[in-house]
């Protein structure tokens, strides 16, 4: 039986995305080291081959791409660090902009859990092109975490002789669960006296939702107008505290405006760690101490490098002993609500959301942090399904509680 080699689509793999699926000879780290593998009927390596045969059908016609967390461990694993997650966004952008959109669910065939899902991860497209937030509700509620503020920092508008401008992202500005966030973090930086400000309802969704979601075109005016609206207010350095907000800001908007921000990008835990070696943070004793693990945010770790800082605070904080979990820095565990999985297939979240607690609680843990709204809304949830005694923080949250009041 002979077999067909169409290249078109291993070509367009690697002039888009960088990644030559010709170097893959199909070791299975990749599907060794994939949270969701047990889901998919293709696996990671199998993904891979599939692309190097240029059988795309196969690809758009399963759900397995969409169950992918875009996590990266996968390239953690592989020997010449091909990225099955860079695959999978590509694929994601053909099957929405060239099959679903355009045509319908009879273009991607019969499978009923692929149609509710992609039903949904459009829906979410809509809502976010629509109010500009993942909510769906009125862009203008941006800064009602603030709220509860005791007391409101000056200049929290599109002040331009802020030392920091705060990108908050949608979570932590739209989901009150996640309000202590930004809450928190505000409080470290008035700690610190650092002034900051925020674009309040201009700031506009950051488009990682819609980069996973297939629809990275319909994310480009979002990025153009929060790139303008940034660069407008000519503040130094901007800050987010979630991973794929830095992701976004840090490594995709360049690409895509095609040209340098001209200014910083951080993520907090960079500005929190420089702020407690400057001796600008001074934290006192707790009444009950314990241990304290950390869980490294996909998009933090992994995909930016970013492991150190939040270790560090974390061990400068006095009354605690600091415990990593089996899994940590750059062999992490997803938390499980990374990729859209949230919205593409609910049920699967928990399932690799509890393999996380588990190691937390294997090391007797006391208190969980991240340094993700996400990966906080995740693992809080996963906590309460286990029953855990195991407290779930972000880390600006857990440094607001530590210092002198």
């Amino acid at each position: 039986m002979a077999i067909t080699l169409s290249t078109e689509l291993s070509k367009q793999i690697r002039e888009e995305c960088g990644e030559n699926v010709y170097l893959c000879y199909q070791c299975e780290r990749c599907s060794s080291g994939c949270p969701t593998v047990a889901a998919m009927r293709y696996r990671p390596a199998q993904i891979m081959r599939l692309a190097q045969f240029g059988l795309e059908d196969a690809l758009v016609r399963d759900a397995s791409v969409w169950r992918c967390l875009g996590c990266d461990n996968c390239t953690e694993h592989c020997p010449y660090d091909l990225s099955v997650r860079r695959v999978v966004e590509l694929m994601r952008q053909r099957v929405m902009q060239e099959h679903y959109l355009p045509e319908g669910a009879d273009a991607i065939g019969e499978d009923e859990s692929l149609r509710t899902g992609l039903r949904a991860m459009s829906m979410l497209g809509e809502r976010i092109g629509g109010h500009y937030n993942v909510s769906g509700e009125d862009n203008a509620a941006r800064l009602a975490w603030t709220d509860n503020l005791a007391e409101k920092p000056d200049g929290l508008v599109r002040n331009a002789d802020a030392e920091v401008a705060y990108y908050v992202g949608c979570v932590s500005a739209m989901f009150p669960m996640s309000y202590a966030i930004p809450q928190g973090f505000a409080a470290v930086l008035q700690h610190a006296k650092v002034s900051f400000t925020t674009l309040a309802d201009e700031e506009w969704c950051c488009g990682y939702p819609l980069l996973m979601a297939g629809q990275l075109k319909q994310a480009e005016a979002l990025i153009r107008h929060n790139v303008e609206r940034m660069q407008a207010l000519g503040v130094p350095r901007v800050v987010t505290t979630c991973p794929s907000c830095y992701h976004m800001w840090h490594h995709l908007y360049p690409e895509i405006v095609g040209h340098p921000l001209g200014f910083e990008v951080s993520h907090a835990t960079e500005l929190i760690h420089d702020l407690a070696v400057d001796g600008r943070l001074h934290f006192t004793e707790p009444k009950r101490g314990g241990i304290v693990t950390y869980h490294d945010p996909c998009d933090l770790g992994r995909k930016s490098g970013i492991f150190d800082a939040p270790r560090e605070v974390l061990r400068r904080i006095p009354g605690y002993t600091f415990v990593e979990m089996q899994q940590s820095r750059e062999h992490a565990l997803c938390c499980g609500g990374g990729g859209n999985l949230e919205t593409f297939d609910p049920n699967l979240v928990e399932d690799v959301s509890a393999q996380r607690i588990a190691q937390a609680v294997e090391i007797e843990a006391s208190y969980l942090i991240s340094a993700c709204p996400q990966c906080v809304r995740t693992l809080t949830k996963a906590v309460r399904s286990q029953r855990a005694r195991i407290r779930v923080m972000d880390l600006t949250q857990f440094v607001e509680m530590a210092l002198v009041s």
